[in-house]
């Protein structure tokens, strides 16, 4: 009997202190009584094939992979060695052509020697046909090229046309089984993205560089006439020039062609040319032997504060026409010098440089409508663009 109260009283004692540790709880720390989530990772999709582009955005797209090898494997076999050669004529010096020198030394004066320039750089081979895109530096002047293919082939190529003003050039090789390389078909890649550079810097053999691309649409460089390059901090070297610039899936992207440098290596300041204008240029050599661009025949330059204020022309953003090509399309259309153009076919143009890229993509033949100011006072121009006529190769000393 002792016992069952001693029982009753322990559970009515137990009973009572969770009743009381309830309400303390309740009314003190109510957040210990709250339910909390549960946190769950998620894991990331498995990488996309290299072959395809992961949509933009998407986890999958930044979640990098652990190695680039697929993407190499892709298109390196594309990339090729060029290797050049041509004779330069060396004049003797100037001193010889002295009456004084020839009288003394008669017949016996040295004559010009020649010797042979051998110079390397890298290609892309674009189509199962044989056709290659390189830089116009890497084969300007030569008199032999060679290409070393992927699989250790070495062949001839011809030259089937150059584009001095993008600094591009189209070869043209024989074989079979030519391994082509996969055109991206985004429109332009983005700051951020993974950049391969595939080369052959200073000869020493292909070679693969890996960075980003750390800027699009560069110009003003001073390096071609018209330029929108990629910058990429992909280590470029010489001889990597009209190498491969291919995205993390292996597809071209662009042309290297220049690097920034105070030391002649790299510094992680590299230009290529988007595959964009590269493929547009060898469409072009390919079909007509040359490019086709518009022209007007205008001397622009830049409306500075200075010529705005005496043209009386202020907060006006324009290009000054500083002259006119007798017999030109412009001047067929009666464009003067002094006149400023602000808009071509609607198009905003505030330097030289932009009057020129918008003239240039016009197909010659078609009419464009300018305009701008003559003396204060709008006008409008209508004029028929003509074909902008191909640069001089430079010759070499005889």
């Amino acid at each position: 009997m002792q016992t069952r109260k001693i029982l009753i009283f322990l559970a009515e004692a137990t009973v009572i202190g969770l009743a009381v540790a309830f309400v303390v709880m309740f009314f003190f720390r109510p957040h210990t009584l709250e339910r909390r989530p549960v946190v769950e990772f998620k894991e990331s999709a498995a990488p996309a094939s290299p072959t395809t582009t992961p949509p933009r955005g998407s986890t999958q797209e930044m979640s990098g992979p652990v190695s680039y090898a697929r993407a190499v494997e892709l298109a390196a076999p594309s990339v090729v060695n060029i290797f050049t050669a041509k004779v330069v004529t060396q004049r003797p010096h100037p001193l010889f052509n002295d009456p004084a020198f020839r009288r003394f030394f008669g017949d016996n004066l040295p004559a010009p020697g020649k010797r042979q320039e051998n110079s390397l750089g890298s290609g892309v081979i674009i189509s199962t046909q044989g056709y290659i895109l390189t830089n116009n530096h890497v084969v300007e002047g030569a008199d032999e090229i060679k290409v070393g293919l992927h699989d250790g082939r070495s062949v001839e190529a011809t030259i089937v046309g150059t584009d001095p003003e993008t600094d591009l050039a189209v070869l043209k090789i024989g074989g079979d089984n030519l391994p082509s390389i996969t055109i991206s078909q985004s429109d332009a890649p983005r700051v951020g993205d993974v950049a391969l550079a595939i080369g052959n810097p200073f000869g020493v053999g292909q070679t693969v560089t890996m960075g980003i691309v750390s800027a699009t649409g560069r110009s003003e460089l001073g390096i071609n006439t018209f330029e929108n390059f990629i910058q990429t901090d992909a280590a470029i070297n010489p001889g990597n020039s009209g190498g491969a610039l291919i995205n993390a899936y292996g597809q071209l992207i662009g042309i290297n062609t220049a690097i920034f440098s105070r030391s002649g290596g790299s510094e992680g300041i590299g230009f290529a040319i988007p595959v964009s204008i590269a493929k547009n240029v060898m469409q072009q050599i390919v079909e007509h032997g040359h490019t086709v661009r518009g022209w007007l025949g205008i001397e622009a330059q830049d409306l500075t504060p200075e010529l705005a204020e005496s043209f009386g022309a202020k907060n006006v953003s324009g290009v000054v026409v500083a002259g006119v090509l007798p017999n030109s399309p412009a001047s067929k259309g009666g464009l003067k010098s002094g006149d400023i153009i602000t808009q071509v076919d609607d198009q905003n143009v505030t330097t030289a440089k932009d009057l020129v890229n918008a003239i240039a993509k016009i197909t010659p033949g078609a009419e464009t409508r300018l305009r701008g100011l003559r003396s204060g006072k709008e006008i409008t121009f209508t004029a028929r663009v003509g074909e902008r006529p191909q640069p001089q190769a430079q010759k070499q000393p005889e």
